[in-house]
């Protein structure tokens, strides 16, 4: 399944598809939205069970296939992986996300493991007043971010050269489509402009994933056309 059909199921039809699930146990599925799609699940036990029941279907078809032929040191290699992390990746980003480590630590598996991993590569980046992107750095197509959002802040206005789809993880947002709490996908496409603002009281973390990037109006659409980004 390409980008362009999983992004029309997830904007269609929101997370619950069985085409969907379908990809995601076959393997097919972009690991941006594999990776939206694990999450939302252990944000909304409700989410799980057509996840479950994916993933052991893939199982009775894994078992149907031939047996593939493994290297002679594949048990070893794999068990000196399992000991070399998360561990020392955890203990970098501990070093280096300071105050905000609370904020890593509370986030859902798999996100952040991915959150960890990045927080120890380059960390935070600020965005503007209250808002701060952490690229997260996936074997995949699409573009995914972890952002934070200080209640009253938001992202600059924009519109979007493909597909953005945004799972509020903590706290939540509004824009010009609706407001969205914890484990809500919001979906916007190039014909969307909006601006997410953090709703009082929590900050918000969320993840953003991708299939095009931003297009910002305004004064910052022109300093980026200009730029040629």
């Amino acid at each position: 399944m390409n980008n362009k059909m999983a992004a029309q199921l997830l904007r269609d039809i929101s997370i619950q598809n069985s085409e969907l699930y379908a990809a995601y146990a076959a393997g097919r599925l972009d690991a941006g939205f594999v990776l939206l799609l694990e999450t939302q699940a252990a944000l909304r036990p409700d989410l799980g069970g057509p996840l479950l029941v994916m993933d052991a279907m893939g199982g009775v078809f894994l078992e149907s296939e031939g047996e593939a032929v493994m290297s002679a040191n594949a048990l070893g290699a794999a068990l000196a992986a399992l000991e070399a992390g998360p561990a020392p990746v955890q203990r970098r980003a501990a070093s280096q996300a300071g105050e905000r480590l609370d904020e890593l630590i509370r986030l859902p598996q798999p996100l952040q493991d991915f959150a960890f991993e990045a927080a120890a590569r380059e960390g935070w980046k600020s965005h503007g007043r209250g808002l701060a992107v952490m690229p997260l750095h996936l074997d995949g197509q699409t573009e995914c971010e972890l952002l934070r959002i200080e209640p009253g802040c938001g992202a600059p206005r924009h519109t979007h050269r493909g597909n953005e789809f945004t799972l509020v993880v903590a706290g939540g947002f509004t824009d010009e489509m609706g407001s969205y709490g914890p484990g809500d996908v919001s979906v916007a496409g190039p014909e969307d402009i909006h601006q997410p603002v953090a709703d009082p009281g929590e900050v918000c973390l969320a993840l953003a994933v991708r299939d095009g990037g931003l297009q910002f109006t305004g004064m910052l659409g022109i300093v980026q056309r200009l730029l040629g980004k």
